[in-house]
């Protein structure tokens, strides 16, 4: 486990077991509010999983009974309005965080384990997938603070159908898990007590994907409907010869031809899915 030696209690811990990476934001006693500082070190977690080889997907959960409770609201009204107070710094930490995650080549997973607002929600929509407990409570609780939630309506906007994301952020209302989970913000609901199984559940169906499969995968989702569709279908067929072509293509060809499981580059176990 890798901690900066600054933090006291660390602000964010990090852990990798097997192929999975653990990014948890640790300051329960704060609801793990977000400070220019913390999405710093949070952002430098993502990208050192990102450049070890063994990992193949990304979790990003939190500790105490919230998950994530948005902006650092106490120096966000600090009378010390210097070059490092959050009015100055903040909003670019959680752009270059929200990019870092909806840019990441590898799967990223939201495991929430408790409440969210604000800011919150931008980490949970810009992840790949989203698993809750089905007593989370979730807030756009921007405009009830005088804020909009200008950041991350990106990847809430991205993920989140057009009615119910009006609702939600222009009243601010807080609501219930199975609320945002038909609003499209979150992948699957679950007991706490089910919450690991599920996640762990989520990680073995990814493991028995290819990791470059994975990774041209995620640049679909990303680049495709952006496209013009001749412009698309361009750059999907050239795409597409390329990965028919790969030796990992050929490897998961094969291996479905013989009938035999694939062997992938990386170690496929899913040890470290439990958090």
């Amino acid at each position: 486990m890798t901690q900066p030696s600054h933090d006291s209690p660390p602000s964010v811990l990090y852990l990798v077991e097997g192929v999975i990476a653990t990014v948890t934001l640790n300051r329960p006693d704060l609801r793990n509010r977000l400070s220019p500082a913390a999405m710093a070190v949070t952002r430098g977690f993502i990208e050192q999983a990102v450049a070890d080889p063994a990992v193949r997907a990304i979790i990003i959960t939190g500790t105490g009974n919230t998950f994530c409770s948005g902006a650092d609201l106490a120096a966000a009204t600090s009378a010390d309005a210097g070059q490092d107070s959050f009015v100055s710094s903040g909003p670019a930490e959680l752009v270059k965080l929200l990019r870092a995650l909806m840019d990441c080549p590898k799967v990223t997973i939201a495991r929430v384990q408790g409440h969210v607002a604000a800011g919150g929600n931008g980490i949970v929509a810009s992840c790949d997938l989203a698993i809750a407990v089905d007593e989370a409570r979730f807030a756009f609780s921007e405009v009830r603070l005088g804020l909009a939630p200008a950041v991350i309506s990106v990847p809430c906007l991205a993920v989140m159908n057009r009615r119910d994301a009006q609702e939600l952020l222009l009243t601010g209302d807080r609501v219930d898990a199975a609320r945002v989970l038909r609003a499209g913000l979150l992948t699957s609901v679950v007991p706490a007590d089910k919450l690991n199984e599920e996640v762990t559940r989520y990680c073995s169906m990814l493991a028995l994907a290819g990791p470059e499969a994975v990774g041209h995968t995620k640049e679909l989702l990303r680049r495709v409907p952006s496209l013009p569709r001749d412009e698309g279908f361009e750059w999907v067929g050239t795409l597409s010869a390329r990965v028919f072509a790969s030796s990992e293509g050929q490897e998961g060809m094969a291996a479905f031809l013989e009938k035999r499981p694939p062997i992938w580059v990386q170690n496929t176990s899913v040890e470290g899915a439990r958090s």
